[in-house]
Order: structure tokens, then sequence, then C-alpha cells
């Protein structure tokens, strides 16, 4: 079969390698559609620390079951699925307190090289996390469950209600995603970016106010007459960012710091907005099963997220795709192993 290697920041090679076999528990899914995400990106442009080099990666996908190992009965091949890349032990001491995102295995033991003809899921993943595709979702759609998925753990708890004001910092596709979740449950969403055709995406898909940045202040204090937003929802990963977060949001309201920095990296914010003002700052990272199941349950009865995916490439065309995100063009697009030049299928 034909997987993508990321040799180095900046380099792709397409390489032969042997289709894996399945084992106890395990199935063998051949890909229909992969997508990029920023962390393919940030791997891409500069390396990523859950992304060994050189090595396979990508890990949004949806397929058709290729091969199943001994053991499972709820699937067979020629099923139709959709999957995420991931899934707790639950014997760790994180998941024995069901803070399954936080399973001290779930990273080691995750699953990367979507970008293939074929990716081999683990029995873990297979029990928890894999689902039958429905026929009204096209597999590129199918494959946002796992960005999805990630943005429903972000705003699991927070009670967000009709009438509620939201800023979301970010128009990439994960800001696009919060925007998508936060209409269903009724919020007045601001939303801001630099580039001026992903706010136009933005508006199309039901925010209520789109503003560049320079504007981001007067048209908070339009909405909310000067009072602040109840909730803001981090998902640039900049430092000057998450620093500035505070400053938009209500007394008793909650900052949500989605996107990722390095680690090590130090930010500042004033102890006497934090403390007297009684604001929540929290981090959110990946997703539990129960996650999953509520991000699937949405793609399959709810929500229209094909404006998301900006075009599709071949698997040897890859780095064109990223190159492209590089620039701020598209928002995410699908890689289609079929498509490729070259096929060993």
């Amino acid at each position: 079969m034909l997987a993508s290697y990321l040799i180095k920041p900046g380099t792709i090679e397409l390489r032969e390698t042997p289709v894996p076999k399945p084992s106890m528990g395990e199935v063998l899914v051949k890909v229909k559609a992969a997508l990029t995400c920023g962390t393919d990106l940030k791997a891409f442009l500069r390396g990523h620390p859950m992304i060994p080099m050189p090595g396979i990666f990508g890990h949004e996908f949806s397929g058709v079951i290729a091969e199943v190992g001994k053991g499972i009965k709820d699937f067979k091949a020629g099923d139709e699925i959709m999957a995420v890349h991931s899934a707790p032990c639950l014997k760790c001491r994180y998941c024995k307190k069901k803070l399954h995102n936080l399973c001290e295995n779930i990273m080691d033991t995750k699953v990367l090289g979507a970008f293939a003809e074929y990716i081999l899921l683990p029995s873990h993943i297979v029990k928890q996390n894999l689902f039958y595709k429905p026929a009204n979702l096209s597999f590129e759609e199918a494959a946002l469950l796992e960005p999805l998925s990630c943005v429903v753990h972000g705003m699991h708890g927070l009670n967000i209600k009709k009438g509620d004001r939201m800023l979301i910092i970010g128009t990439g596709p994960i800001g696009l995603l919060h925007l998508s979740l936060a209409k269903l449950k009724g919020a007045e969403v601001i939303i801001t970016g630099l580039e001026q055709e992903r706010l136009e995406l933005a508006k199309n898909l039901g925010a209520d106010v789109t503003v560049l940045p320079s504007g981001l202040i007067s048209a908070i204090d339009e909405l909310t007459d000067g009072l602040g937003v109840d909730f803001v929802f981090e998902c640039t990963g900049q430092i000057d960012v998450w620093e500035t977060s505070v400053n938009y949001v209500r007394r008793g309201g909650t900052v949500i710091l989605f996107g990722g920095v390095k680690k090590g990296t130090i930010v500042t914010y004033d102890t006497y907005r934090l403390h007297y003002d009684e604001l929540t700052l929290k981090g959110v990272f990946h997703f539990t099963p129960h996650d999953v199941k509520i991000a699937y349950n949405l793609l399959k009865d709810t929500l229209n997220l094909s404006p998301l995916i900006s075009g599709s490439y071949p698997l040897k065309d890859l780095h064109i795709a990223l190159n492209k995100l590089s620039k701020g063009e598209g928002m995410k697009y699908a890689i289609i192993p079929s498509l490729s030049a070259i096929s060993s299928a």
C-alpha cells in the first residue's frame, strides 16, 4: 500500500509499505477520505511532539472495512465506517476517575497514518470509538468526527443557554466548529479572525457578528452594552491571544483556552481581574468516548459541516494541500487515496 511519511518539516515521502494484517480484535480500514488539520500543518511546518519523524501521520479519516481480526462480531468487511484515532485504556488512575480524555496511555496508544491507503485500528479503539457511517454523510464529512469530538469536549459542562453571548477568537476549522455548536445552543456569537474570506464563511454559518481584531472591542461593547461576553473561546494557540482573551469576558465569565501552545510557554494575567471579577480560565484537551458519541449523533442527524472542506487531493499531492493551508488558503482538504495517480490498491 501507499503511505505518506513525514520525514522532516517540509518533506513528505510517499512510500510503498506492506498492508497491515489485523490481529485479535483489530480492524483494517481502507481509507476513503483523510482530512488535514492544524496539528498536521504544525508538524509539516516545524514538527510536533506528538507526531514522530520520520513517520506516518494523519488522524482524521473515514473508510470501508477491508478485513477484521478474530473476535470481531459487530463489524464486517465492506462496512462503511467512521472513527477517531484514540481511546482510553480504562485501567489507569485517570480512567478510574472517569477522566478518560486524560488517560495516562491515550497518546501512547493513538493511531497515526490516515494519509495512506489503509489504516489499522487496534482493539481499544474498535471497542469504544468505531461507528457505522450513515448513508447521508459523505466520507469527507464523516472524517470530521475527531475534531468535532474535541470541540464537543471543550463545551462540555458549560451550560451555554439561549441568549448567552460568546466570543470565538480564530476562524480556522476549530473556531467554525465552535460556532456551529454555539448556534445550536442558541448563543449569540461574535467571531474574530484575520482573513476576510473566513469571516464571510463564518457569517454564512450563522455568526451574529464577524469582525477583524481591530474592531473587536467596539463590537463587543455594542453587542453587550459594555458588559462583556459570557464566554470566550480561544482557538488560535497564540500566546498573546491567550493573554488578551480575559479582556473580553464579563465578570463571572468563562474563558476556554482551546488552542495549544508550546510546552514551557508562560502567560501572564492580572490577578486582580481573575480574583475580584471571579473569572474562570479553563484549559481543554482531547475528548472522551462520550464526547465522540455526541459528535457522531450531531454529524448524523443535525450538523452540515461540508462548507469546512475546501477541496480534495490525491495522496501524492498532500504537500500541496498543506502548503495552501500554510498560506491561509482553504479550511480543510480531503486527501483521497483512490485519486492517487499511482495506486497499489
